[in-house]
């Protein structure tokens, strides 16, 4: 891994349109030891949990990492040591949020711990903070909350995503004032809440991909859910940036770097069928063509998510000068 300073640098900031959910999560690094004595943690605290509350009120839930207990809070001591010095409803209210109910961000987490994620030098990858980063990377609106006082009360965070010689410098928002937060949070575009949300946000959102007519209507019946609902999402976001990705019809540093990460290996977005299923479920996987009606399209390429087993079929290989279908997007076709 070459020095960070002498990387390519791209600034993005998180991708604004209709649907998009600011999900919140809680940066546990902003609780590294700072206090002093049980009472000024149980005031800053206290704020968090205020801001847990506002985020309820908004439909929304502030996610935390399940090892939250164990970060230093005060001194060497851990969070979950210094929790007992609080009075019994606290002492309740934190126990269930952290250690028992949640939610937890790794539920739904979107990064891999092999992910290179940096903020000021330092490796955030395993952390709130690279989780967030990797979602706003991936179109997944994502801000962070932060306990004051700390050392992150800074807005907004730039973290280096990297690839080898490439890299990325994402935005993140970081909230830790309870009026700023509420004053976002009443602003932030509407969340999704049904599929066909999802595909009206899909259409509206990225641009490159050309979605045929009804390639959404396989999830009718299934249970909508805003992180499936964000999985999908950041996929086609990856196909949509993907066909951006060319200089003069060749594929540039930044796809390439994203060919690598997402369409190859075991744990890969993206990936063929076999040959196997190509042949079996040949017909299933025989679809209209979007552009021309008296033409039928292949597509055995489809992206993943694990959640409900469902896949998003689209056209293949991507080319700078083609159009990239999107024609199926539901359950899984070629179940054995």
């Amino acid at each position: 891994m070459g020095s960070l300073t002498s990387l390519t640098r791209i600034p993005i900031t998180s991708q604004d349109g209709a649907f998009c959910k600011m999900e919140l999560i809680f940066n546990e690094l902003s609780i590294h030891g700072q206090f002093h004595d049980p009472v000024s943690f149980h005031k800053a605290i206290g704020r968090v949990i205020k801001i847990r509350n506002i985020a309820r009120r908004f439909g929304k839930e502030l996610q935390c990492h399940r090892n939250l207990g164990e970060r230093p809070a005060m001194g060497t001591s851990k969070t979950i040591e210094v929790i007992r010095y609080l009075d019994k409803d606290s002492q309740r209210a934190l126990m269930q949020w952290a250690q028992s109910h949640g939610p937890f961000w790794e539920d739904f987490r979107e990064h891999m711990g092999d992910d290179w994620l940096e903020y000021d030098d330092d490796i955030v990858t395993d952390t709130a903070v690279g989780e967030a980063a990797y979602c706003v990377l991936q179109g997944i609106e994502r801000a962070l909350v932060s306990i004051d006082p700390s050392s992150w009360l800074i807005s907004p965070l730039l973290v280096d995503w990297c690839d080898n010689d490439f890299t990325k410098t994402v935005k993140v928002s970081n909230y830790w004032a309870i009026d700023k937060l509420e004053t976002a949070l009443a602003n932030a575009p509407s969340s999704l809440s049904s599929w066909r949300d999802l595909a009206t946000a899909a259409s509206l959102r990225y641009q490159n991909l050309i979605f045929s007519t009804n390639c959404f209507e396989p999830l009718d019946g299934y249970p909508f859910g805003q992180g499936t609902a964000d999985q999908l999402l950041s996929r086609l976001g990856v196909l949509n940036n993907m066909k951006d990705c060319f200089d003069h019809g060749k594929r540039t540093p930044e796809g390439q770097a994203l060919y690598q990460k997402h369409f190859t290996g075991d744990k890969a977005w993206f990936s063929d069928s076999s040959d196997t299923e190509r042949a079996r479920f040949e017909n299933e996987l025989t679809f209209k063509h979007p552009a021309n009606p008296n033409e039928f399209l292949f597509c055995p390429w489809h992206g993943k998510v694990k959640t409900l087993q469902l896949r998003i079929h689209f056209s293949w290989p991507i080319r700078a000068e083609e159009p990239l279908y999107v024609v199926y997007v539901g359950p899984k076709i070629t179940k054995q």
